[in-house]
């Protein structure tokens, strides 16, 4: 623990101008909020894409009016080729897990709440978090120029096919151009989140108020940190795995690319690389991904159930221990990607017991919250009711996490719509429900205003029901033989998928467009909005002592907080109210307990 009156943080006085306060500032709670900002215009862009591709894959011969304005190749009559398609499965797929499932629960929400948590002034190296933000906005703004430059990121870099596309140095100027910006993209990505671990990591365990053990920081900080040393860790193997891809395209290295490959009756000039090095180096972070993206959620998740079920998990230390499981097997199975890359059959089975093994911990977690929410008197309310979605759709996500983990059966399904079922289920909305759960549950903190409960509530319903008749359709046609990346059905015994593609492309539009009711609900709400309490849901933790409109520079002001209670006491007799904040001298005698 550190008194964090002693000025052990970088201490930087109220911004004079305006490009200070709102653009380069160093407060981490503008921060916070320039990450969800980036994380909104992404969200947006990549469910056009999907869009896009949802309309291809229902409608084949579909002419999409204006596509060809989205690559600098064209597309000829605006019907999408099969490279078109790969391209858009590329940039949609980058846009949803870097710079939203990844930017959003974590850097976004972390910037802003964490410091508050803990009870600090901000974050050690302020400088530091503001460059973490503006590099990632460079990466963002490089991905959407490639788009528009050389030959548009087709297979950029994606899975296994990233290094197939390097090969496009030989064919002259300007080609390959995208996939470069794609990698480079992805390269200042890893440095901008290399350089927000550092900050949450010293953070959490330097700049802890008096009396915040580790045992007394709150879940979500718990989340956060544990996301930090995976990023750690994770984005330093991706970075230079990238920064090996540009070289292999514009300093004739072959790193990625085999020797005697022909391409155009065209011997190119390389020897000794190796296609299955990016993969074991992009799956090697690849899976620590999928729980940084996903243990935020959990964090968050944990942090809203418990301020609405008014009492705490069943075992605050248990969950804490399960989220660190889940980030120490996460780099030990990796392998279990690479099934069907021809890897020795011993070291197959090696990687699938890991790959079952994860599965306690996270089953663990999910029944410490079907546990705790048993016998609870539940408040119902947008938030809850998208963490109460959470748990369902990873639920639903993660069991066919164990077909994947058999290699027998992943050799089977791994080319197939089971696979993009499971993960958009277990990874995708599940952490989509965690970023819209804690953007309910903190949007007073941030803004000084409610968002709508009444738009919230229909917005929860149209994507709960939307997502699922989205996604589980994917694992029957995967089951049923339906190959993933093809961008067209043309053998006759892929006709039958037709129809359930027409029928998920229907799903997708419509919940799609269910997504403006937030977009209206989170822009009106940040202007027109009702005011405000302090502490809107009477919850515990230090980041609801503090006023919100406006909020103190330093978090709290002159007189930092003493903590003297774990962070969830509720249900406490004698108390005012049914809470005991954690910065309260209230004496706690009893606690109820009513499970």
């Amino acid at each position: 623990m550190h008194d964090t009156s002693s000025h052990a943080v970088a201490h930087h006085g109220p911004p004079a101008s305006f490009i200070r306060k709102h653009i380069f500032s160093l407060d981490h709670k503008v921060i916070g909020k320039q990450y969800f900002g980036l994380a909104f215009v992404a969200v947006l862009v990549g469910i056009f894409l999907s869009w896009l591709m949802r309309l291809h894959l229902g409608w084949t011969n579909l002419a999409i009016p204006g596509l060809h304005l989205l690559s600098s190749n064209g597309a000829p009559g605006n019907l999408m080729t099969p490279e078109y398609y790969l391209q858009l499965m590329t940039m949609h797929a980058t846009i949803m897990v870097f710079f939203v499932l990844t930017t959003a629960p974590f850097a976004a929400f972390g910037n802003y709440f964490l410091p508050i948590q803990v009870g600090a002034e901000d974050m050690p190296f302020p400088r530091f978090n503001m460059m973490s933000f503006w590099i990632t906005f460079l990466g963002f703004i490089a991905l959407m120029s490639s788009f528009f430059v050389g030959d548009g990121p087709t297979l950029g870099g994606w899975t296994q096919y990233a290094p197939l596309s390097a090969i496009g140095q030989a064919a002259g100027p300007g080609e390959g151009t995208g996939v470069v910006l794609w990698a480079i993209s992805i390269t200042l990505f890893c440095i901008g989140q290399l350089l927000g671990s550092l900050n949450f990591i010293t953070t959490t365990l330097d700049m802890r108020t008096r009396g915040m053990s580790l045992m007394r920081m709150p879940l979500s900080v718990w989340a956060w940190f544990i996301t930090s040393v995976m990023g750690l860790t994770a984005f330093a193997v991706l970075m230079p795995a990238c920064i090996l891809l540009i070289l292999d395209h514009v300093a004739g290295t072959s790193f990625f690319v085999p020797s005697n490959l022909v391409i155009n009756d065209q011997l190119l000039p390389h020897s000794g690389g190796s296609t299955l090095l990016w993969q074991h180096l992009f799956w090697f972070f690849g899976h620590p991904e999928v729980y940084i993206a996903i243990v935020p959620g959990m964090g968050i998740v944990s942090h809203v159930l418990i301020t609405s079920m008014r009492r705490p998990l069943l075992s605050h230390r248990v969950m804490i221990y399960s989220m660190g499981a889940l980030a120490v097997l996460s780099y030990m199975v990796y392998g279990h990607h690479m099934f069907v890359s021809g890897m020795n059959p011993v070291s197959s089975i090696a990687f699938s017991f890991p790959t079952l093994i994860i599965t306690i911990p996270a089953t663990i977690i999910v029944l410490l919250w079907l546990g705790s929410l048993y016998g609870s008197r539940l408040r119902i309310n947008t938030a809850s009711l998208f963490a109460l979605g959470f748990i369902s759709m990873f639920i639903s996500g993660g069991v066919s996490g164990f077909f994947l983990a058999q290699p027998s059966i992943d050799i089977l399904l791994h080319g197939t719509y089971f696979v993009v079922g499971h993960f958009h289920m277990v990874m995708g909305v599940a952490a989509m429900f965690g970023i819209f759960a804690g953007t309910f549950f903190w949007f007073p903190k941030m803004f000084g205003r409610m968002m709508n409960e009444t738009l919230g509530r229909i917005h929860f319903w149209l994507t709960f029901v939307g997502t699922y008749t989205i996604f589980m359709p994917f694992h029957y046609i995967g089951l049923a033989g339906n190959i993933r990346r093809y961008q067209a059905f043309t053998p006759d015994y892929m006709q039958q998928f037709i129809p359930v593609h027409k029928f998920i492309t229907v799903a997708a539009l419509l919940t799609g467009a269910a997504q403006l009711i937030f977009v209206y609900n989170l822009i009106h709400s940040r202007f027109w909005g009702k005011p405000a309490p302090d502490n809107p849901w009477e919850a515990t933790s230090l980041e609801w002592s503090t006023p919100s409109t406006p909020p103190p520079w330093n978090n709290f002001g002159d007189k930092m907080p003493v903590v003297y209670h774990d962070p969830y006491q509720y249900g406490v007799e004698g108390s005012t109210g049914d809470y005991v904040m954690q910065n309260s001298p209230e004496r706690i005698e009893t606690v109820r307990d009513e499970a």
